[in-house]
């Protein structure tokens, strides 16, 4: 399989975008990439976690919707001219992960066109257990 990315990813690129956002706040980084998918990781702790000391479902989602931003990002022809932005996401959530644990979302596209692009993020826990499947799709809108 050939590279995906129009703008090659680094992890420093990658990790340069998060300053000051939520993937900042929840503590999410960039750890790996491929030619047609990126990984970030986020810890399970007192920012990712519900009442009860479980994993949030919307801190899920928050790690679903920015690991297909920045996906989204890096497959566009004219990134200075064009930003992905999403604007539907769904996510199952499958399995707890107890707080004090890290959870590893992968995204993979599932199709990538000039106006729409739809992504699959998968989460697991450190033991590699699905822990959520979500699908984010993004309209490619010009940079105001």
């Amino acid at each position: 399989m050939s590279m995906i990315w129009k703008t090659p990813p680094t992890l420093e690129s990658m990790n340069g975008m998060g300053p000051k956002t939520l993937g900042d706040a929840l503590g999410m980084e960039f750890v790996d990439f491929g030619d047609d998918y990126l990984v970030a990781e986020m810890p399970v702790d007192e920012r990712t976690v519900q009442p009860f000391r479980l994993l949030h479902g919307g801190a899920s989602v928050a790690l679903a919707e920015t690991l297909g931003s920045v996906a989204g990002f890096l497959v566009l022809d004219e990134p200075d001219k064009y930003i992905a932005v999403g604007v539907d996401i769904n996510a199952s959530h499958l399995r707890s992960v107890r707080e004090g644990g890290r959870v590893r979302g992968t995204v993979r596209p599932v199709r990538v066109g000039r106006s729409v692009q739809v992504w699959q993020i998968d989460i697991t826990d450190q033991r590699g257990k699905l822990v959520c499947v979500s699908r984010l799709t993004c309209q490619v809108v010009p940079r105001r």
